[in-house]
């Protein structure tokens, strides 16, 4: 009984000692991998695409909203070759920058998708965030395909959707 008392005890005290989330250092999962260096840009095709995000949604009125956590995912959809991202611009709302989540150009992977995580509690994007794309690929090699994934639960109800990136130039 007692060691049952101890469990349950530590099932919900530990989770609220979890660090605030530190917004200013975010981070892609892999980013420190996945560096490029010496990119051959006179032989790549470049692009640039947009993706719509939701750090918030309205709900019941504009004067009330729910976070969200969102996943944006930068898939390399080539079998064969890998991509480069060069830049992932983030912004807020009213259109400001708020992060470029790669320092450096990176590669990824036949296949290989980068995640990078906006924390529910970073609501910092707002209701209309954006996120801008430079990429690179081989002539001939498929595009990146960028998605985001939003997601909220509260107690028994979940709420979550898709947006998908489109190239701008």
């Amino acid at each position: 009984m007692f060691r049952q008392l101890i469990y349950i005890s530590l099932v919900f005290i530990l989770p609220g000692c979890a660090s605030e989330v530190d917004i200013k250092n975010r981070k892609p999962i892999n980013d420190f991998e996945l560096r490029a260096t010496g990119l051959p840009t006179d032989s790549l095709i470049q692009g640039h695409s947009y993706l719509s995000v939701y750090s918030q949604i309205y709900s019941n009125t504009e004067h009330r909203t729910h976070n969200l956590t969102a996943t944006i995912s930068i898939r390399n959809v080539s079998e064969m070759d890998s991509i480069y991202i060069i830049k992932a611009m983030y912004f807020d709302t009213e259109g400001h920058l708020l992060h470029n989540y790669f320092e450096n150009p990176v590669y990824i992977r036949p296949l290989e998708t980068v995640a990078i995580v906006i924390a529910q509690k970073d609501n910092e994007g707002g209701t209309g965030a954006n996120f801008l794309f430079d990429w690179a690929t081989r002539p001939g090699t498929a595009e990146p395909l960028f998605e985001g994934i939003m997601i909220s639960t509260s107690g028994q109800q979940g709420l979550s959707f898709t947006t998908n990136g489109i190239r701008i130039r």
